[in-house]
């Protein structure tokens, strides 16, 4: 039901149009409560190539678009890239009429080179309605992309230098541009970084599980990185020990080990306008082979007593049920796994957690 639809249909619409000046459905004025759906809770279908005659894969943000608005989401975070201004006004035209709400993705620029092709496509989401750009640093993860703190230590650099490059396009477009916590910073570095580009228009997308891969709690994470957010990508998680380290996966709203309900009240706390973006994962659980020496290469400040605090959680709060696995399945198994993933959590949503 569209948030107008069920404004009209609740039981105190009347008087409260009495008391009250008639105000758009989705103003500034009215808090945000549609529930949104980032572009990784549809991996399977988007990028992993599967050939299905059942489910197709998507070919642009149009058809993610109709798909996303027809299974119910209120809003929408997918990539820019390749936009030009006609497929932007498309964009626009179809998101207003859908009455959803757009986020984009971006990608940092990695240098001068590289800024035209950024500011181009700040620009085309601009044109599309976009006020907020989530980025990342890493496209990777930390344990798995760098065997050495110099390695480390260079990404750092020239990720400040990306975001320095990129914060003058993005205030001068009046687009924020908010970087993920994407299993590249904990939070004293993320929080180092973003005071060091000290600009209002550079912030959080907060993930509220990502963060489980580099040995933070999620509920710390989320109340350190909730006064910087934009954007979130809300998601719950589940944990199972392996002989390296444990399993971490993306698991349906309300079936894993977050507080999801409370780090809600922690972001809105902050922000009580802020957007909420599924990020539905479905896929096999990541190992973090945190056992292993070389999962430790770009860590120095990590306690042993941190270490086995968290390790000491992470057997506490492992699935009753062993984690499942996907790439087993047939292609049409797997689509159809990831459709109902997102369902199942946009229920849950709806259900327990206020959203419509």
């Amino acid at each position: 039901m569209k948030r107008r639809n069920f404004i009209k249909k609740s039981g105190s619409a009347g008087l409260l149009a009495m008391a009250m000046p008639v105000i758009p459905a989705f103003s500034p004025l009215v808090a945000e409560m549609r529930f949104g759906i980032a572009e990784a809770s549809y991996v399977q279908r988007r990028y992993a190539k599967l050939e299905s005659k059942i489910y197709p894969p998507f070919t642009d943000s149009l058809q993610m678009i109709e798909h996303c608005s027809s299974a119910g989401f209120g809003g929408v975070q997918f990539s820019v890239s390749g936009w030009d201004a006609a497929y932007a006004k498309k964009v626009k035209t179809r998101v207003e009429e859908l009455e959803l709400f757009l986020e984009g993705q971006i990608r940092l620029p990695k240098d001068d080179s590289d800024l035209p092709r950024f500011t181009a496509e700040v620009s085309a989401a601009k044109e599309a309605g976009v006020d907020i750009l989530r980025t990342a640093c890493l496209s990777g993860r930390r344990y798995e992309t760098f065997d050495t703190m110099s390695a480390f230590k260079d990404f750092r650099a020239k990720s400040i230098d990306s975001l320095k490059l990129a914060e003058p396009v993005v205030r001068k477009l009046d687009v924020k541009l908010a970087v993920e916590n994407h299993k590249d910073w904990r939070i004293s570095e993320m929080i180092e970084i973003l005071n060091m580009i000290e600009s209002e228009w550079v912030g959080v997308t907060l993930d509220t599980g990502n963060n489980i891969s580099l040995l933070e709690d999620p509920m710390e994470v989320v109340e350190a990185l909730a006064p910087y957010a934009f954007t979130v990508h809300l998601k719950d998680m589940a944990v199972e020990e392996y002989e390296d380290g444990f399993l971490l996966a993306e698991i349906n709203l309300g079936e894993g080990f977050l507080d999801v309900e409370r780090m809600i009240t922690v972001i809105k706390s902050h922000n009580p306008d802020i957007r909420f973006n599924l990020e539905m994962i479905t896929r096999d659980p990541l190992k973090i082979p945190c056992l292993t020496e070389g999962y430790w290469a770009t860590f120095d400040e990590v306690s042993a007593s941190e270490l086995a605090g968290f390790l000491y959680k992470i057997k506490k709060g492992k699935s009753a049920s062993p984690l499942t696995v996907i790439s087993k399945n047939s292609a049409d198994d797997r689509l159809a796994l990831e459709i109902e993933n997102n369902k199942a959590s946009l229920k849950y949503a709806r259900q327990r957690l206020g959203f419509i």
